[in-house]
């Protein structure tokens, strides 16, 4: 049986590698800045999600 792994629609396993080698690959400091330009674009939101909610384990 073929052990097939499930994507959101427009998603395939190529664009999910890419992905985790952009962030992978960054720097602290050019992480830094990609968070700081979302800041000041008016075309994102971001928002604080108790991690109870997303019942995330807690961190130290």
């Amino acid at each position: 049986m073929k052990n097939a792994s499930r994507y959101p629609k427009g998603w395939e396993e190529d664009r999910v590698r890419r992905l985790l080698e952009h962030y992978e690959s960054q720097t602290e400091d050019e992480a830094a800045a990609e968070d700081e330009a979302v800041l000041e674009d008016k075309c994102q939101t971001l928002m604080a999600i108790p991690e109870e909610i997303l019942k995330l384990p807690k961190t130290t």
